[in-house]
């Protein structure tokens, strides 16, 4: 029998037929009468210890053949609770264990499809720059081009070539935020400061817009400089896009004891009711964005960086009509 084969189980039945032998021979020298009782009472303890344990091993080996079903991808098992005490233990804990290992591979599936997703999404957006790259570099080939259409065309490939590094530089600092390895160092900074900075590298570019911005600010800040002014700047960044020449941007900052708050509005056409909803997801682009440089990844960057310093990012529209972005930064303690 299987169950014989277990030394534990061999052994203890071999204690008891000792044990047994032993009562038996001290019965006989005791009172030889009393002998086929102590006889039928160790056999019957030898009896029902032999059943416990084939009970119990059945229930065991029941447990191991639903685990070995369960580590083969069969989904449809699941782990009874047992009556006996150690036996529930172990159900219990082995029920755990399945619980999570189904939940993993579940969190797998989804990280496959969504680096799928996010390869896909890649190189649709460097492909399409690569496309007016060839073009462009085949009309530098052509041997009749003139100088000013060859400056043009260098100039545009420039500017190709710094949207793919742009590109390039925004996808590693959200790899770098999705696998949380980005150490904030937060410190103490006026309001007044940090817009400035935030809105310094798109000067230059709302001054050739034709642009007016304006600041104003009071209080103070608590937050990563750097990557705070990275966020800050993206949404300038867009604002700056989709507002027309000639057009105004408004960035208010203020203070108060629950939440410091930075308020960046436009004076263009606002955003549509339906791309408010998807205004934050990575690559998407407006029905009404058109062919304005953008690659969808600068807002989504920047929820990231805000969420993460326990902050928050709200898109809306204006009661002007422009766009309206709300950033708050909420006190660790009140």
């Amino acid at each position: 029998m299987k169950l014989l084969r277990n030394k534990e189980i061999l052994d203890s039945l071999k204690l008891f037929a000792f044990i047994s032998a032993a009562s038996v021979i001290a019965a006989w020298i005791y009172d030889k009468r009393i002998v086929i009782p102590v006889l039928c009472v160790c056999v019957l303890f030898c009896i029902i210890h032999y059943m416990t344990n084939r009970f119990r091993y059945r229930k065991i080996s029941e447990l191991s053949e639903k685990i070995n079903c369960i580590l083969h991808g069969d989904d449809g098992v699941s782990i009874e609770s047992c009556s006996e005490g150690e036996l529930a233990l172990l159900s219990s804990e082995v029920y755990k264990m399945t619980v999570r290992l189904r939940e993993q591979q579940s969190k797998l599936m989804d990280d496959k499809v969504y680096l799928a997703d996010l390869l896909a999404d890649i190189s649709h957006q460097i492909r399409t720059p690569l496309t007016s790259i060839n073009i462009l570099v085949s009309m530098l080939s052509e041997p009749d081009l003139t100088y000013e259409k060859r400056e043009q065309t260098v100039q545009k490939l420039y500017g190709l070539l710094s949207r793919i590094d742009w590109l390039i530089t925004a996808l590693l600092k959200l790899s770098k935020l999705d696998a949380r390895t980005v150490r904030f160092n937060k410190e103490s900074i006026s309001m007044q400061e940090l817009l400035d900075k935030a809105c310094m590298p798109v000067r230059i570019p709302i001054e050739l817009r034709d642009q007016k911005l304006e600041i104003e600010a009071d209080g103070e800040l608590f937050c990563d400089v750097a990557w705070s002014c990275e966020a800050i700047g993206n949404i300038v960044k867009n604002c700056m896009e989709q507002t027309p020449e000639g057009g105004r941007i408004t960035v208010a900052g203020t203070h108060n004891p629950l939440y410091s708050e930075i308020r960046i509005s436009d004076s263009g056409s606002g955003i549509s009711e339906e791309d408010l909803p998807h205004i934050f997801e990575r690559f998407y682009k407006g029905r009404d964005s058109g062919d304005k440089g953008g690659f969808g990844i600068g807002l989504a960057l920047a929820r990231m960086i805000i969420n993460e310093q326990n902050g928050t990012l709200k898109a809306e529209n204006s009661s002007d009509g422009g766009a309206l972005f709300t950033v708050r930064f909420y006190e660790s303690t009140v």
